[in-house]
């Protein structure tokens, strides 16, 4: 498994936050019972850098707290019997380690401060809140309907609440 972590911003964190994003993205894949060894990348930003992400790759003029980029298209979610084929294995595995690609995952640092704030509850469980939700994003869910977004609340706190990482 590899996960790379890295910090493109000086907003302090104020947690030890590598060693729990990794318990919250291994425990994802469990939870969807991936069969590969994965590679997930992580960037923590500020409100400009994602703002410019936000609208580069998705046309919205605004900053957001998480960006999702997944690799691959599942449909239905988390179905990864698409990645059988010896296409999808050039495509979506990294030759060197084997590993399948998931994709990258970037994070406003100063968003998810406002936004812990906001709900009342602590920074580190809302980062962990905004990688549990985009690592279900690089696995092929979504939220455009009440039903999809329902059964993606769920499964974000079936896994958090798995690490005991609650509303504090």
């Amino acid at each position: 498994m590899t996960i790379l972590i890295e910090k493109e911003t000086d907003d302090e964190i104020g947690f030890d936050y590598e060693e729990i994003l990794k318990s919250v993205i291994l425990k994802s894949i469990e939870f969807e019972n991936c069969p590969y060894e994965c590679e997930v990348n992580i960037t923590f930003t500020d409100d400009s850098g994602i703002h410019r992400l936000n609208k580069d790759f998705r046309g919205i003029d605004r900053p957001t707290d998480v960006l999702s980029f997944p690799m691959a298209d599942y449909s239905p979610p988390a179905d990864f019997s698409i990645l059988e084929s010896d296409e999808a294995a050039a495509q979506y595995f990294n030759p060197e380690s084997g590993e399948l690609l998931l994709g990258d995952i970037v994070i406003s640092a100063e968003r998810a401060k406002k936004q812990a704030a906001e709900y009342g509850h602590s920074l580190k469980r809302e980062i962990c809140f905004l990688t549990a939700h985009s690592m279900l994003h690089l696995m092929g869910y979504d939220h455009m309907t009440d039903r999809d977004r329902e059964a993606m609340e769920r499964k974000q706190d079936e896994i958090l609440n798995a690490l005991g990482i609650t509303r504090d």
